[in-house]
């Protein structure tokens, strides 16, 4: 495994289908270490990297930023995914955040977005 920060690994953005795609953006890891920092607990990378047939089979956005390795949808460990999505709103407000039930999606292309998935 390569580290590639204090707590990541490559492998963890690795496509979940094989193929070897695992780029990891700077601007996103650093991001990721200061989540894993203010909360000092693990984060868990729940899908970060998608090939394009990966990223179509799992329902992807067409348009999604996994394919170009600029996403994580991510697990704090014991803290829930809108305490989560608030910190990265507060501190990394030009980063895209994706609200869901069980996580929390970020991304860092150059338009922010900001999109609620959860179960009302």
């Amino acid at each position: 495994m390569e580290n590639i920060s204090a707590h990541f690994n490559r492998k963890e953005f690795a496509c979940h289908c094989g193929c070897g795609f695992a780029a990891v953006d700077k601007k996103l890891n650093e991001i990721l270490e200061d989540v894993r920092g203010y909360f000092n607990v693990p984060v868990m990378i729940n899908s970060a990297c998608r090939c394009a047939a990966y990223n179509q089979k799992v329902g992807g956005a067409q348009k999604s930023q996994h394919v170009h390795g600029l996403a994580a949808d991510i697990a704090v460990m014991n803290i829930p995914p809108d305490t989560v999505a608030d910190y990265l709103e507060r501190m990394h407000s030009a980063c895209s955040i994706g609200r869901y039930d069980t996580f929390t999606h970020i991304d860092v292309r150059d338009t922010p977005a900001r999109w609620d998935r959860r179960s009302k």
